[in-house]
């Protein structure tokens, strides 16, 4: 018949929502806080947990801090792109669909001067990084999620830069060496892609000197409730230990919560990212031996 004679245990194959860990279960929602305000002791503590924990996997410097924040991935990079921009030029880089769309936000949106756009000429390319300035601010996708190229490395980045380098990492973090994170100002990704959790909660990493420009700069603009990451000039650092701006679902923790310790037992973060190479060698195999399929990225 031409059909394959072995199936995969899990056919489901996507780009977010992605597939459970390896023996996922609804009883592992048991301890779900459910029933619970976000603000009470133990609805805290679940968010703390996620904090905590999300910190230790991927080796975070211990000057970065890590926040839950509403609307997903695309919450959290609108919500610093309407706090943090604006000070300085910026360079938005882009290959795929969702890092357009930042670049089309900053200049229809927020009507920001200065932009530069840098850009392939077609899905499967990655543009010349080396075009970026080290003092402007820069905004670029790790990996696109709709065309599936990423930037080899952060050496293109300097360490000597004045502006902030702000990665989408939704479709790279947990699968992806993204080392050293200190190339990194601004971190942001949701729980429904790598590790296979569910939508409408995002993660905001920030360093030191991103938390600078927060205290730093206010932006003539007006800043929706649920961007605001300010509070009387400061940090507002409750959100960063589990002081979420709006209500999560607890269900939802729960679930991150439970891919985060099985990544742990598993061995972490390197167990993660040689799945993820397991995982890319199987299709490159698969590429190699038929001629009618190859990768988009170039």
């Amino acid at each position: 018949s031409g059909k394959p004679a072995v199936k995969p245990a899990c056919p489901n194959f996507s780009s977010g929502p992605c597939a459970k860990r390896p023996g996922w279960r609804l009883d592992a929602l048991q301890d779900a806080a459910l029933g619970r305000s976000h603000r009470s002791s133990v609805g805290k503590r679940k968010l703390e947990e996620c904090i905590d924990l999300t910190h230790e996997l991927l080796g975070l410097p211990k000057d970065y801090v890590v926040g839950v924040v509403p609307a997903s991935d695309t919450g959290a990079v609108e919500m610093v792109m309407w706090s943090m921009l604006g000070e300085r030029p910026v360079d938005i880089c882009h290959w795929e669909s969702f890092g357009k769309g930042w670049f089309e936000d900053a200049v229809k949106e927020l009507k920001l001067d200065n932009v530069t756009e840098i850009t392939a000429e077609r899905y499967g390319q990655l543009p010349d990084l080396s075009r970026t300035s080290p003092k402007h601010d820069i905004i670029f996708t790790w990996n696109g999620t709709t065309s599936g190229v990423k930037v080899p490395n952060s050496d293109w980045i300097s360490d000597d830069r004045e502006g902030l380098t702000i990665c989408d990492a939704t479709s790279s973090i947990f699968g992806m060496d993204m080392m050293p994170w200190t190339k990194l100002d601004v971190i942001t990704y949701s729980w429904q892609k790598v590790l296979g959790g569910e939508g409408g909660h995002g993660m905001l990493i920030l360093s030191p000197r991103a938390v600078a420009r927060l205290e730093s700069f206010k932006p003539n603009r007006a800043m929706p409730k649920i961007f605001r990451l300010t509070k009387g000039g400061k940090l507002n650092a409750g959100i960063f230990r589990g002081e979420t701006i709006n209500t999560p679902s607890m269900m939802c923790v729960e679930d991150y919560l439970d891919a985060l310790k099985w990544a742990k037992s598993i061995g972490g973060l390197n167990a993660l990212l040689q799945r993820s190479l397991d995982n890319v060698s199987v299709l490159a195999d698969f590429v190699s031996t038929r001629p009618w399929i190859d990768f988009l990225c170039e």
